[in-house]
């Protein structure tokens, strides 16, 4: 399954539609997009924390949720309101502070319903922190008629 946006679509995409995600401030990066996958980063400062100096169950999440969001995205388009329908998450180890590393795998990219797997893990070694799957729901195509009547999709 081929992309269909380059990550500086995307990161303009995300930093116009989701300034609290991808702003600046934010420390939220698209890093990388293949064939059925894509890699995102969090640079975890001071607000990802919880008390005892651990990365957040909720920065955690949004990183799944934003990674498997973008993973879709690359492989379909810029659809704003795809949306999250279902997402599991197990929390294996205590991530330290830093930079995480998500991969998000696209399992299953329906007309209707994408499947997508997330994977975090620390940059510095690699160890998957946490793994997350999400399904989300892809809006449907609105439908016209050309001036031969035919049905052209936008």
């Amino acid at each position: 399954m081929k992309p269909v946006m380059h990550v500086e679509e995307l990161r303009r995409f995300l930093s116009e539609g989701f300034p609290q995600v991808m702003g600046p401030e934010s420390g939220f990066s698209v890093e990388a997009i293949g064939e059925g996958f894509v890699t995102m980063k969090l640079v975890a400062a001071e607000r990802h924390l919880r008390p005892g100096g651990t990365v957040s169950g909720p920065t955690l999440f949004t990183l799944a949720d934003v990674s498997a969001y973008v993973a879709i995205l690359a492989h379909i388009g810029p659809v704003a309101l795809a949306v999250t329908t279902n997402m599991s998450i197990n929390f294996l180890i205590k991530p330290p502070p830093g930079t995480l590393e998500a991969r998000a795998s696209i399992l299953k990219l329906g007309k209707r319903l994408a499947v997508v797997e997330v994977a975090i893990s620390g940059e510095d070694d690699g160890t998957t922190v946490c793994h997350a799957v999400a399904t989300y729901s892809i809006p449907p195509t609105r439908e016209a008629k050309d001036g031969a009547g035919n049905i052209a999709v936008k």
